[in-house]
This record gives C-alpha cells, structure tokens and sequence, in this order.
C-alpha cells in the first residue's frame, strides 16, 4: 500500500513537471507548496517536523537497504568440488526447527523439546522423564550437533541446549 502512494504521488509529481515543460502553468497545489515553502522560517515547527520525518525515514530505507533479504531462510553451502552455482539452496527455520526437534525426541529420556532456530543460534529445550538430565542434555547436544551438521548450513548456528526434569 506504501509503495502505490508513494507512486501515486511521484505519477501526479511527474505530470505536473511535464504539464510545466510543456508551457502550461504548475498545478495549484505545487505552486501553494512552493509559496509556503518559501515564506516559512527555517525554524518553524512543521518544517522542523518535517525535516525529522524526512530523516527518519530516509534512515529506516537505508537500514532495510542494508539488512539482508529471505531473513526466514537458512542457506545451505554447496557441495566441494562443484562450480559456483547460479542456483541457491535455502532452508526454511521452521524446517530446520522440525528436523531439529525430531532428532532431540529420538534422545532416550525426552518426553518432550521444543526447538528454535535463529540465524546465529539455536536454542533447544528438553523435558527428561527418566534418566540423569545432565546424561540426557550431553547425548542431546550430540544428537542436535549431528543433525545440524547433517542440515549442511553455510554457516552453522551455535547450539545452546537445556534440559530439565520434568515436574510431574
């Protein structure tokens, strides 16, 4: 919706300056903007106001410009050997969430675990029904390592694993 008013606004702006160019007076709106512009005070407050609303949001682009896109995907590295491919593998966090939790509940003493995956971490927590839970937390921190390995990432998440009796 941003992006049709914002070319709905740069289309009457753009028509405008062609009606000018093409000898026609400017619209009444943009002369009316012109003169207010030029009678207002640099300090007034809606210019001050303005000014910030443009800052702000020219600050706001320039971070989504720098932030990387498909934030909800995981890339996955090629295989050694192969030419750079134009094609690019990517996981979903839910996916790899999934496969995630499926290794933690083949751990023998987890009832339950719940899993999160994030682009530099990924947090798993396990409930034990029986055995020793830190047993139970060494075994699942190598399952969850293999298994995340297995998901050949480009760049692994660090692993952080927690596991607790579970009250009954």
């Amino acid at each position: 919706m941003v992006a049709l008013v914002i070319l709905a606004a740069a289309g009457a702006v753009l028509c405008d300056v062609i009606a000018v160019r093409a000898g026609r007076p400017a619209a009444a709106w943009r002369r009316h903007l012109a003169d207010e512009l030029a009678s207002r005070p640099v300090d007034d407050v809606w210019m001050l106001t303005g000014a910030a609303i443009a800052a702000v949001l020219g600050l706001w682009l320039i971070v989504l410009a720098l932030t990387p896109g498909l934030r909800r995907r995981l890339p996955l590295r090629t295989p050694a050997g192969w030419p750079r491919p134009r094609l690019r593998a990517t996981l979903d966090r839910d996916g790899a969430a999934c496969l995630l939790r499926d290794a933690a509940l083949r751990v023998p003493g987890v009832s339950r675990a719940r899993v999160r995956v994030r682009r530099h971490r990924i947090k798993a927590r396990a409930d034990v029904r029986f055995r020793d839970p830190s047993q139970v937390q060494d075994d699942l921190t190598a399952a969850l390592q293999e298994e995340r390995d297995r998901l050949a990432l480009c760049r692994p998440p660090r692993l952080v694993v927690r596991a607790r009796r579970r009250a009954t």
